[in-house]
């Protein structure tokens, strides 16, 4: 809304008459002649700040306001010069000095107020971000985040309070409006008011607009480019922020914990025991939110000590048995990330009842994309063989064969890396090739992923060991193909010996032998015997053996 200009003239000369007459005041004073003289100093400042300003600026509402404020600000100033004139003003020497230091503090903020608006270019606008005039929405949106983060840096704060609601409105309007706002600078001012404010509702506010910004992919590096200055005001709240605070400061700090740094000042700050702590008594949801974040910090093996003296394995057993499905899928993420290769650590989840709670998220899991953490937890629980016996007496061979399937492509490769790590003996292979996991395990073979390539050929390797299972093999019309197509060097970042030891475990079988070569499996093992791969040249030989040995046949 255009402001009157006869209202704003008025207040300029208000304001230019006031600051004349303490001016002329000053010389008089008595009292405190030290801080009259910085005062001095600055009432000049403003001065040329508002003789500069005042023809380019005399539309613009925030110009208005801070005149408006500043007025009443001069005025106070004024009739408390007049009482220093005496050597013994009458309120007393303390409360004096205390009005001054106030009176001085507020001609601060109006100084720094007014170069703020300077600096954002938002007063050469004559009032236009109020009611922006342009035809782009997004022109539109890029003007009222540019007022709103202005007047996120100046005035009181009620004002400021009032100003973090359009903003989370703005955020939550469009999530293209998010990358707009973090263009304009919005991270840099959430994070100096985090610093700032000491309003228990302006940071739960701030922390709110923060954790809608984090949940963009395009504006993580900017949360990250702050530092330490944004994770410590995000673990405080973590500590003693309200329930929404708490949770929002977990979504943020998901976006936040992916550096060593990070993981490391939130180690070192406490962050994993605030973290857990809200794991065993937060809400549902900040559960969920707090599992996350612990979840990406445990694949730092820095702070994993952390975690240990926290006792975390046994809190987060609890929440996979109890949270919400989210939570208990994050719980049992971060378990996973935990335990890695520690034979000890595995072993303590197998005796705290670990292997049946995965068994009764499975059995009740929301949807397949949530079964990719319970079968990564079975597959690194496998890699210990006392506890692979126990995942396979609680009949998990058949779930997981069952997933193999599936649509989701973390699953699939988990469910093959989980089959190889299974199938430690003879009869838990014998037991998988019969629940009918070499069809999909072939299909395998064919997937985009190189991942998923690799995972199955590792798998039908091992699982080729047990004689019964090359049959099943052998029948499968593209299982001799597929493996001859994973031994060509153009497919990358492929560990060729599992294909060379999968098709080396079926050569002995002359029609094995002849799809082999007929599919150019000899083309392929010649390049890999000169890079050294093992087992290639010995399959190359006995490829070569079985031409001659065709010879000898027909004769």
């Amino acid at each position: 809304m255009k402001v009157p200009e006869d209202d704003n003239n008025n207040l300029i000369h208000s304001n230019s008459h006031l600051l004349r007459s303490l001016l002329e005041s000053i010389p008089n004073i008595q009292s405190f002649k030290g801080k009259w003289s910085l005062i001095k100093t600055k009432l000049y400042t403003l001065q040329y700040h508002l003789s500069d300003l005042s023809t380019s600026s005399i539309n613009n509402p925030l110009y208005k306001d801070l005149l408006v404020t500043l007025s009443i600000t001069l005025s106070d100033t004024l009739s408390l010069s007049n009482l220093c004139h005496s050597v013994n003003p009458p309120n007393g020497k303390l409360k004096t000095q205390n009005d001054i230091d106030s009176i001085s503090a507020k001609i601060d903020n109006h100084v720094r107020d007014l170069d703020v608006l300077v600096k954002n270019g938002v007063l050469e606008e004559n009032g236009v971000v109020s009611v922006p005039t342009v035809t782009s929405k997004r022109e539109t949106v890029r003007a009222e985040s540019k007022n709103l983060i202005t007047r996120l840096q100046i005035g009181t704060t009620e004002s400021k309070n009032s100003v973090l609601d359009s903003l989370l409105g703005l955020l939550n309007e469009d999530d293209k409006n998010v990358l707009i706002v973090v263009t304009q600078g919005i991270v840099p001012v959430l994070v100096r008011l985090l610093d700032s404010c000491s309003s228990p509702e302006i940071k739960e506010k701030t922390v709110t607009a923060i954790a809608k910004i984090s949940t963009a992919d395009c504006s993580k590096h900017v949360l990250i480019a702050e530092g330490l200055g944004i994770l410590n005001n995000l673990l405080r709240v973590l500590e003693s922020g309200s329930v929404l605070g708490k949770e929002n400061s977990c979504i943020a700090l998901q976006a936040l914990v992916h550096t060593k740094e990070n993981a490391r000042a939130i180690g070192s700050r406490g962050g994993i025991s605030s973290l857990l702590e809200i794991c065993q008594t937060g809400t549902p949801n900040s559960q969920a939110m707090a599992a996350a974040v612990l979840k990406n910090l445990a694949v730092f093996s820095e702070i994993k000590e952390n975690f240990l003296e926290e006792n975390a394995i046994t809190i987060l057993l609890r929440l996979s048995n109890s949270g919400t499905a989210l939570a208990q899928e994050n719980a049992i993420w971060c378990i996973c990330n935990l335990i890695g290769r520690d034979n000890n650590m595995k072993l303590l989840v197998a005796r705290e009842g670990g292997v049946e709670s995965i068994k009764n998220f499975w059995d009740s899991a929301p949807s397949v994309q949530s079964l990719e953490a319970p079968v990564l937890m079975l597959r690194t629980l496998a890699a210990c063989p006392s506890i692979a016996e126990v995942i396979v007496d609680a009949e998990f061979l058949p779930r997981i064969v069952g997933v193999l399937n599936c649509g989701v492509l973390g699953v699939r490769i988990a469910a093959a890396k989980a089959i190889y790590d299974l199938g430690y003996n003879t009869r838990t292979r014998k037991e998988l090739g019969e629940m009918g996991c070499i069809p999909p395990l072939v299909k395998l073979t064919e997937g985009k992923s190189v991942e998923e390539k690799e995972a199955a050929a590792k798998a039908l390797s091992n699982l080729m060991i047990y004689a019964g299972n090359r049959k099943i093999f052998r029948k499968e019309e593209k299982g001799i193909v597929n493996a001859v197509q994973l031994l060509d060097p153009v497919i990358q970042n492929l560990d060729k010996r599992h294909p060379v030891s999968l098709l080396a475990s079926l050569v002995y079988s002359k029609n094995c032998r002849k799809q082999m070569v007929a599919s150019g499996a000899r083309v392929h093992l010649q390049k890999l015997a000169e890079m050294d791969i093992e087992g290639a040249k010995k399959l190359l030989d006995c490829l070569g053996r079985g031409k001659i040995w065709g010879v000898f046949t027909r004769h």
